[in-house]
């Protein structure tokens, strides 16, 4: 019996998400319907974070364990990315340590969300950015992050339907970067969010708060009343999830 550890890119576009479900094609099926042959029986993939639908990736992580399966790791690399769709790449296979769990053993993961500011959107990025056209007062965008860093209850920031024993998270980094990212038109801003764990649509519900910080439609203090209200109705709107991008997942 083995353990291996996968690291993924994904374009969530086209995807009802990394879950498998009912309906609609996910991640985590394309994964163990890819991986089944080699094993000769069905496969259960276990992923970091829940990407949801329309939400990218570029290093979710995910393990598996094979009992059967005897090729190596860069062979199962090479023929899991000769199936899998173009939109979906293995871009790293191990073997873990025995036990290793890709969800359960996460310290913490990273986010970007992507936002283009400018009066109109590359043709090339319509999949991969928020459009806000409005300008935007950056300034008061990060004062407005400020009150997010440090451990808090994000109640505030969580969608209806998450099933969590507590709202309570810690956010180690928020920053802005204002350099143009990859395939996105000048205009880009970049919303890094590192934690030890996420609310459903938190990332986005703070992306959309910040956003209508920038708009003008409230001052930045407002995001720390917000924040301590732990009312979901008192935050902005999530921001749409193709904007989104699950970066990095952190392990010890």
């Amino acid at each position: 019996m083995r353990t291996l550890r996968l690291t993924l890119e994904y374009d969530g576009s086209a995807y009802v998400g990394w879950q498998r479900q009912a309906e609609g094609v996910s991640i985590q099926g394309l994964l163990e319907d890819a991986l089944a042959p080699f094993e000769g029986a069905p496969v259960t993939v276990h992923g970091a974070g829940r990407t949801d639908a329309g939400v990218h990736a570029l290093g979710q992580v995910a393990s598996v364990t094979l009992r059967h399966a005897a090729h190596d790791a860069p062979t199962l690399q090479r023929a899991l990315n000769a199936v899998l769709p173009d939109d979906v790449r293995v871009v790293g296979l191990v073997e873990a340590a025995p036990g290793f769990h890709a969800r359960f053993d996460a310290t913490g993961k990273t986010y970007e969300y992507r936002i283009v500011n400018a009066p109109y959107l590359s043709a090339f990025a319509f999949r991969h950015a928020w459009h806000v056209p409005g300008p935007l007062d950056r300034a008061a965008m990060r004062d407005g992050a400020s009150a997010l860093v440090g451990r808090h209850d994000f109640a505030a920031f969580q969608a209806t339907g998450g099933e969590v024993a507590t709202t309570v998270r810690t956010i180690s980094a928020i920053a802005f970067d204002e350099s143009p990212a990859a395939g996105v038109a000048d205009g880009s801003l970049v919303l890094r969010v590192s934690g030890d764990g996420f609310l459903r649509h938190m990332v986005r519900a703070i992306a959309g708060t910040l956003v209508d910080v920038g708009l003008g439609r409230w001052p930045a203090a407002h995001v720390g009343t917000i924040l301590e209200s732990r009312d979901r109705a008192a935050a902005g709107r999530a921001a749409p999830p193709h904007g989104l991008f699950l970066v990095r997942v952190h392990y010890e």
